[in-house]
């Protein structure tokens, strides 16, 4: 990998190549062109936008919105590969106008939305979510758009485990052509919070036959003890570097499953800032930062 992670891949039979992408959710007050700005200036190569409710491009918006917002970002020199959406389903009024819009613009990935566990009947539940996601999937082969699935703790699939089969058959049904479109956003943050022994490394191969996107954060396990002397233990999102995630083995494995996607970078943890300026400041540092952090360990993969 070359020093911003950049390796060549195939998206929907095209070769393209990787970036590194800063997750726009993090800077939610600044114009498209401020933001494309900023970013630029932090040493990112892209942009992951959110086109979602309360995101950069609003989804009732999308048609006139999100071609503004490309251009801005792409007038600054960064990349679009991505963008994160609330889609579930292919029934949103929204899905369309997002998928094809994207597809326009030569958008190449979405992320969707997330899938709620009734706690009922999980293998059902994780049935009927990839059926859902499959329906978005469709929308992807049909404007050229890869979807991307997320693992998150705490939702449907935050064990991959969960859907692994499902998604198999999703495949199946897509058919050759079409199952080049749809697949894993990778976060391993949330993989070692669901499994943090063997479980997240579990997690990657069983998703990286169908890797396309990936996320970038670090968190660990903090032990509390409330006012009434309850112990419990809490999630606590940090710097790259600083929490449980392991770096230097996580992109080994990346390399070697030839991953070639997009990475958006997240500053989940708290930023300081007695003003709005100065946490967007701040979080420009830490972006900063954290990017470095990656570049390295992506180096020494």
């Amino acid at each position: 990998m070359a020093g911003a992670g950049a390796a060549m891949g195939l998206v929907g039979g095209e070769s393209r190549t990787s970036t590194i992408c800063f997750f726009s959710k993090h800077l939610p007050t600044l114009s498209w062109s401020d933001l494309a700005v900023e970013v630029k200036k932090a040493g990112f190569d892209g942009i992951d936008l959110t086109v979602r409710p309360g995101g950069h491009v609003l989804p009732e918006r999308v048609t006139e919105d999100l071609p503004r917002a490309a251009a801005a970002i792409r007038a600054a020199g960064l990349e679009l590969p991505m963008i994160t959406t609330g889609l579930t389903s292919a029934e949103d009024p929204a899905a369309g106008p997002t998928v094809a819009g994207a597809g326009r613009l030569q958008i190449p990935f979405f992320k969707t939305g997330y899938y709620k566990y009734k706690f009922v009947d999980p293998r059902i539940e994780a049935e009927r979510a990839v059926g859902e996601f499959g329906g978005l999937a469709g929308l992807g082969v049909r404007h050229g758009v890869v979807a991307g699935f997320h693992n998150h703790e705490g939702n449907i699939g935050g064990p991959i485990s969960d859907v692994a089969t499902e998604m198999e058959r999703l495949g199946q049904r897509l058919g050759r052509e079409g199952e080049r479109f749809f697949g894993y956003y990778f976060d391993v943050r949330h993989a070692v919070c669901e499994g943090a022994g063997g479980g997240w490394k579990t997690a990657f191969h069983l998703a990286s036959r169908r890797l396309k996107m990936i996320a970038v954060k670090d968190f660990y396990w903090e032990r509390t003890v409330g006012k009434d002397g309850t112990r419990s233990w809490k999630q606590v999102n940090c710097p790259l570097g600083e929490g449980m995630v392991d770096w230097r083995l996580y992109c080994k494995m990346l390399r070697q499953a030839g991953f070639a996607g997009p990475i958006s970078l997240h500053i989940e943890y708290p930023i300081p800032g007695r003003s709005e300026a100065e946490v967007i400041g701040q979080t420009l540092i830490a972006a900063r930062r954290d990017l470095a952090f990656l570049r390295e360990r992506l180096r020494e993969a």
